[in-house]
């Protein structure tokens, strides 16, 4: 299949690609269906979560663990019910990042992660119940490490 997409064009995908936030993300309830996609480059730690049904419609998605290899997603039990799974090891998370110019002045969410059940390809934005992580953290405040990402 095609789809036309914010930075990369046109480009063919596959339905096994299709990543379903049920509840849609927050302030884009409407947007349920996206793909994501690996921005060149960025070795799976920065992805473009774009939308299926609003071309002009991307996010950047950064892994959490590469830029805070001790942060620790916490979920309830109720959430990981929704995710159908037994601990967050059996997901992944991304945070999303604001990019601003320059761009170590960029912001990410670490406390609202993207969490995807990569069997069901089932996603949605969970706001952890934490004060460990802010909305809006700084990229010049984060040390970067080397690292693999955990998914």
């Amino acid at each position: 299949m095609k789809l036309r997409t914010k930075y990369f064009g046109e480009i063919e995908y596959e339905s096994s690609e299709h990543i379903r936030f049920p509840a849609g993300l927050f302030g884009f309830e409407e947007e349920t269906d996206f793909l994501l996609l690996p921005f060149e480059g960025g070795e799976n730690r920065m992805l473009c979560l774009q939308s299926m049904k609003t071309p002009s419609l991307a996010f950047t998605l950064l892994d959490p663990f590469y830029l805070c290899p001790q942060y620790t997603p916490v979920l309830q039990k109720s959430e990981l019910r929704m995710f159908e799974v037994d601990s967050v090891e059996a997901l992944c998370f991304y945070v999303l990042c604001a990019v601003k110019e320059p761009v170590s002045s960029s912001t990410v969410n670490l406390k609202c992660p993207i969490v995807i059940n990569p069997t069901t390809s089932v996603a949605r934005q969970i706001i952890m119940e934490t004060d460990s992580y802010t909305m809006r953290q700084s990229l010049d405040t984060i040390h970067l490490d080397e690292g693999e990402s955990k998914c």
